[in-house]
């Protein structure tokens, strides 16, 4: 009963090592894509704050906004939602968490503004099968992993969203992701791409830019501007998420990997108690034998 006692520790000591050297190579192979992934985003986010430094320096030109990528419009009560998850799991709360605040921004909407049943975009295998599991209505859906999805294609698929805010059958397109904070932080963000919110500049800034012209007309530059924006905030964002979810992937394998060390130390010690019993057991049979011999 010990030996097989014995032999049944063990099988879980090793079983439970394999597993840990599972977990050490995709922790090694998160760190490797975690690195790739932040270089390009730290480029694409400089890209996007110039955009948004230009549409601001058009903003701060003209005398009167123009309306059609600023105001709300009353005779529209939907919203887009562009989601981004990943497309595989074990990455901690990773795409749960995002699922989640989407399901809260569309509860409180319908709630609170009595809006129409929202229009989804999904970017990620994740959200795109919770939510079609579920009835919503999905205009369409991107399976790539982020991180191999080129500005082009997010050219091409973010211009079917901005057409239908232009042709009024959406009021606003809110884009939910896994920001990334640092390698052991992300934070879900909501962020409303359209209606475009303009912030007034302090008054010491609205001296800049006054150098530069703009052809054919401020109002033709913005509606090119808004749009690109939209373009290079939703790519930022897939970008973002993909480097968020290599950090969150590889602090879930850094993690699963001290678990089960850590089992590995217990199942040990309960190994060596136990193999100390059986030979202490034998060593008690030994000398009973002994006594009884004589």
């Amino acid at each position: 009963m010990a030996a097989s006692n014995l032999r049944d520790i063990k099988r879980r000591i090793k079983s439970i090592d394999s597993t840990v050297q599972i977990t050490n190579a995709m922790k090694l192979v998160s760190s490797a894509k975690l690195r790739k992934a932040k270089t390009i985003y730290e480029k694409v986010n400089k890209y996007l704050h110039f955009i948004q430094g230009s549409i601001e320096g058009v903003f701060q030109k003209v005398s009167e906004v123009p309306d059609e990528y600023t105001k709300a419009k009353a005779h529209v009560n939907r919203t887009c939602y562009i989601i981004i998850t990943g497309n595989r799991g074990l990455c901690g709360g990773f795409n749960s968490s995002v699922i989640r605040r989407a399901l809260y921004e569309m509860q409180q909407e319908q709630e609170k503004e009595k809006r129409e049943n929202p229009l989804l975009v999904t970017i990620g295998l994740k959200g795109k099968e919770y939510f079609s599991k579920r009835g919503y209505e999905i205009e369409s859906e991107y399976l790539s992993p982020p991180e191999d999805i080129s500005f082009i294609d997010t050219q091409i698929g973010s211009k079917p969203i901005v057409d239908l805010y232009r042709e009024d059958k959406i009021d606003k397109i809110v884009l939910i992701y896994n920001r990334y904070v640092d390698s052991f932080r992300q934070e879900v963000t909501v962020q409303t791409l359209l209606p475009y919110v303009y912030k007034q500049p302090e008054t010491a800034k609205q001296t800049e830019r006054k150098y530069i012209e703009y052809e054919p007309s401020m109002e033709e530059v913005l509606n090119y501007l808004i749009p690109k924006y939209v373009e290079v905030m939703i790519y930022d964002a897939m970008i973002e998420s993909a480097t968020s979810e290599h950090a969150a992937r590889r602090m879930a394998m850094e993690n699963a990997s001290d678990s089960a060390k850590d089992m590995i130390k217990q199942l040990s010690l309960k190994f060596n108690q136990a193999r100390q019993a059986a030979i202490t057991n034998e060593i008690t049979e030994v000398v009973r034998g002994a006594e009884a011999v004589k």
